[in-house]
């Protein structure tokens, strides 16, 4: 099950809220794992930078919600200013409001749960399905694609199906909390992204195109099914050793969800990150495991930033926001947890999975 925040979205954020690696290493591995190391002198191997932008600084991948508070404008002049700064760009976006608004004017009700962990996300069942690929890369990726290209962007839509983009596991089941009891809820539709087609985006962003990315994820059994777009955006950022800047309706994460002033700005140390997690309510608990993950998979940096700011991007990129650097999730062991979140007893049932 996945989970990308619907209308209440951002919405509810408000309230609780370099490395480079190899063309072998563009897939972002199952394990999370950081960029692969040469064999022989173990140290990280150097990443592979398209010829289409500024090889001396890493692409921007941005995640742009899909909640109403959240306006797409500034967004998409800043994607055009940093592409007419020969900034590669890949854009991955969300949309669970209307998909919501869809169901709803179908007669039907969209279901969300609550996973053990405090999760909330979308339950996809077959039907939502049905609704969910024909909003996110029907309409809205082709509304964003066409934005962007009047914005003289050179924008290219693809969902995760496309090309192989975004693969992994289905869960069709997912564990839950249900009149306060723990309980297994089968026949979602949703999945985990494991591996990115980081060579289909290169190859992209070397002919000049800025990617425009949305679920659905291609599934090891071959079904088309719903994932989380933080998660997905934060999986592309790890494939391309990217900046990640996930924007949202507030400033940033807030050590008091409440008070705006007590934005957290910088995050750097493992210690730091736990600080972090521990202030992170509702939605945006998605939003810094997304951040992990991306760090984990080989991202440089994650910025979470307000959409609705002026230069929302490049304010970002240029300090404001929460800026969470990749030793915050630095294992002194030399390994990973990213895998902290495995399935338990049921191999079907994820507590973690749950989308937009």
């Amino acid at each position: 099950m996945t989970t990308e925040p619907t209308t209440h979205d951002d919405t509810r954020d408000a309230r609780q809220t370099q490395q480079f690696e190899t063309e072998a290493a563009r897939q972002l591995r199952a394990d999370g794992g950081r960029p692969a190391t040469d064999a022989d002198s173990g140290v990280a191997a150097e990443r592979v930078v398209t010829d289409g932008g500024d090889a001396s600084l890493p692409p921007v991948v941005v995640k742009v919600g899909g909640a109403r508070a959240v306006d797409p404008a500034g967004a998409v002049a800043d994607v055009a200013a940093l592409v007419d700064q020969g900034r590669n760009v890949v854009v991955v976006h969300g949309g669970s409001t209307a998909v919501d608004d869809t169901l709803e004017e179908l007669g039907e009700e969209p279901t969300y749960v609550e996973t053990p962990g405090g999760v909330v996300g979308r339950f996809t069942d077959e039907r939502t399905m049905e609704v969910f690929s024909m909003v996110m890369p029907g309409k809205l990726n082709t509304d964003l694609t066409v934005t962007l290209r009047n914005a003289d962007v050179d924008a290219l839509g693809l969902s995760g199906v496309d090309g192989g983009l975004l693969t992994g596991p289905r869960k069709s089941a997912v564990r839950v909390i249900e009149d306060g009891k723990k309980k297994i809820k089968r026949g979602d539709h949703s999945g985990k992204i494991t591996d990115v087609n980081g060579a289909l985006l290169e190859t992209l962003l070397a002919d000049g195109y800025t990617p425009v990315v949305t679920v659905p994820m291609l599934a090891d059994d071959g079904v088309a099914v719903n994932a989380d777009a933080d998660r997905a955006a934060a999986a592309v950022a790890g494939a391309l050793g990217a900046e990640l800047v996930v924007l949202t309706d507030v400033a940033g994460v807030y050590a008091d969800p409440d008070d705006a002033s007590t934005l957290i700005e910088s995050v750097s140390t493992p210690d730091e990150f736990d600080n972090l997690k521990n202030a992170a309510e509702g939605f945006m608990t998605k939003k810094v495991m997304a951040a992990k993950e991306a760090l984990d998979g080989g991202a440089v940096k994650v910025v979470v930033a307000d959409a609705n700011a002026d230069d929302p991007i490049l304010s970002a990129l240029d300090g404001d926001g929460t800026h969470i650097d990749a030793s915050a999730v630095a294992d002194p062991e030399g390994g990973s947890d990213a895998d902290s979140d495995a399935d338990g007893d049921d191999n079907d049932a994820d507590e973690t999975e749950v989308a937009q």
